[in-house]
């Protein structure tokens, strides 16, 4: 079955899974170090990261919304894609070149303006691209792509930090290369079905943000059930300063986001082929459970391995969760809304990941890295009985 699905997944969904490999090699390689970067030579707090890493995902979620209205406008959701991968392989060199945190913040919020353009287009080109019943499979098999990038980011980040004898700047430059490879292969590589309503929406009418409005509460509660998963859930920034926090050398922490990684990637696949088996209420509720758990796992960490285990349940929480919520979406939108549906969605989890992570932030300038956890793993145990009791209420989100 499982070999099935695969063979008959589109070879656009191969080709942009591929392109999300190339960016997030690019952008892991920067991003499993630049915590350090920050604390160790740019003189930055825990706060301080808390607060950049929150605001540059936040921005590139409700950048989101409104590319994935324009895709759904003009239809045109490959152009938006190229133009959102294209800012991100521009602001890479900029890490490098970086002298302050003015300069970090400036090339983190182009680079995530760059992820917010192509994000809803691209998640809405999947679904287009793809036939329902292999939705799941589909958003599966492109994050699994994506999340082998970011192991393989890591990776060369650890062997590029022994090899410059850990020099910043000298690993930061690899990047610049898997970042405009990405943006080559999606030009030639991607083809864009065309509409079959010619870039309008139903009756030939232009779509407007009143048609926000036809979609359906199913839709919104899967909006919820994201944002409070972002809410209980910080940014990854806190796992490498965790690792550091118990003695990790710098060229080894790299090894965190790899690790995590490679278990979102494992995991990823068989989540979505569960979920086109409409076992979503099962992934999901395995998620907080696995979520909880690392939390715990973390907060107790007292040695490297202890930091390691904890990231690897927490990648088994992003692999059961981050697919299923995308097949959700694209499931529960009118066709020619997907990309406003993702917009949405996405800067509602966006608003939750900021206030998490500047959260965290606090936590862990204040009471300490273990207190940090604890707390994020008390809202997670809130928010699944919260999504339990509304299912059993409601039968929502199929089970």
């Amino acid at each position: 079955m499982v070999k099935s699905a695969l063979a008959r997944i589109p070879a656009g969904i191969w080709t942009l899974g591929v392109v999300s490999m190339l960016m997030d090699v690019s952008s892991e390689l920067i991003h499993s170090l630049l915590p350090l970067f920050l604390v160790t030579t740019l003189g930055a707090s825990a706060l301080a990261v808390g607060l950049i890493e929150g605001v540059a995902e936040a921005t590139a979620l409700l950048t989101k919304v409104f590319s994935g209205y324009l895709s759904d406008y003009f239809r045109k959701r490959k152009l938006l894609a190229v133009l959102g991968y294209g800012l991100a392989a521009l602001s890479k060199p900029i890490f490098p070149l970086a002298s302050s945190l003015a300069w970090i913040i400036s090339a983190r919020f182009i680079d995530r303006v760059g992820k917010g353009i192509r994000g809803a287009p691209r998640d809405a080109l999947v679904a287009d691209i793809t036939p329902p019943e292999l939705r799941g499979a589909a958003y599966g098999l492109r994050q699994a792509l994506d999340t082998v990038g970011a192991v393989v980011g890591p990776l060369l980040a650890i062997g590029a930090m022994l090899w410059f004898a850990d020099n910043f700047r000298s690993v930061f430059w690899l990047a610049v290369i898997p970042a405009f490879a990405a943006v080559l292969l999606l030009i030639v590589g991607v083809r864009e079905p065309k509409p079959a309503s010619g870039g309008k929406a139903r009756n030939g009418v232009r779509l407007t943000f009143a048609d926000i409005g036809r979609l359906p509460s199913r839709y919104w509660w899967i909006v919820a059930i994201g944002a409070v998963m972002a809410l209980a859930r910080f940014s990854e920034a806190f796992l490498v300063l965790r690792a550091q926090n118990v003695g990790m050398e710098l060229a080894w922490v790299p090894l965190v986001m790899a690790l995590m990684s490679l278990v979102y990637a494992i995991v990823s696949y068989p989540a979505g082929v569960a979920a086109d088996k409409k076992r979503h209420g099962m992934l999901l509720s395995g998620g907080f459970f696995a979520l909880i758990v690392a939390d715990l796992i973390l907060g107790s960490a007292s040695s490297i391995g202890g930091v390691l285990a904890g990231t690897a349940v927490w990648g088994v929480h992003m692999g059961l969760t981050q697919g299923v919520l995308a097949a959700l979406v694209a499931e529960a939108a009118p066709a020619d809304l997907r990309g406003t549906a993702f917009g949405l969605f996405n800067l509602v989890s966006g608003i939750a990941l900021l206030i998490a992570s500047a959260l965290a932030g606090w936590l862990w300038d204040v009471f300490g890295p273990p207190q940090t956890f604890y707390a994020s793993a008390g809202f997670a145990v809130l928010a699944w009985i919260g999504m339990i009791a509304r299912r059993a209420g409601t039968g929502s989100v199929a089970t």
